[in-house]
């Protein structure tokens, strides 16, 4: 898996961009939140990546933030919605307002997002609810970036439900342990029950 590229911006052409990286040039598509925070052409950047390998294709999504990725992981497990989908749903609405979204059931606000259709967003409302509450498991938005929520991302990753990952690292917390020690004692837990 590529997991993230640095190198200099070769090409700029929404949404696709070019890197170019130590002479490779490696086409990534990126949603507009990202392209408009992109350096001029020449500079160097650096994207948090998704690879996906398909049978006809391999495709390189990129990300500035590891929230936005993170947001795109999650909305890729949605029954129905694609990388297309993913990209824009950030391109036509930022992390917190989509988590504002959410939390109020409000699906005339993704339908107003081109390529999604009322039941994609009704599906999204649905089964985002308790992943964005996961993500966040100390409250501090729809995508936490501390050690709980590093860790129950890992949890999801692992085919564990949003609310039972949540549940396991909240018992397994004690506020003090690393990433990989709060993994280890959540799993420890789930493996008691």
């Amino acid at each position: 898996m590529i997991g993230s590229l640095s190198g200099v911006l070769a090409e700029k052409s929404p949404p696709r961009i070019q890197i170019d990286v130590g002479g490779v040039g490696y086409d990534v598509e990126v949603p507009m939140s990202t392209f408009f925070s992109l350096p001029a052409l020449g500079d160097r950047v650096r994207l948090l990546t998704h690879h996906v390998v398909r049978e006809d294709a391999q495709l390189l999504y990129g990300f500035l933030t590891e929230a936005e990725r993170s947001l795109f992981r999650s909305v890729l497990k949605v029954s129905g919605v694609g990388p297309r989908i993913g990209l824009a749903l950030l391109s036509g609405i930022t992390i917190e307002a989509f988590a504002q979204v959410v939390r109020e059931k409000d699906t005339t606000a993704l339908t107003r997002i081109p390529g999604i259709g009322r039941k994609t967003a009704e599906r999204l409302l649905v089964e985002m609810q308790d992943r964005l509450d996961a993500l966040s498991p100390g409250g501090d938005g729809p995508v936490g970036m501390g050690v709980e929520a590093e860790a129950t991302r890992a949890m999801l990753a692992l085919d564990y439900k949003p609310a039972e990952a949540a549940r396991l690292i909240k018992a397994a917390s004690t506020g003090t342990q690393s990433t990989e020690e709060l993994i280890r004692r959540a799993l420890q837990i789930a493996g008691k029950e």
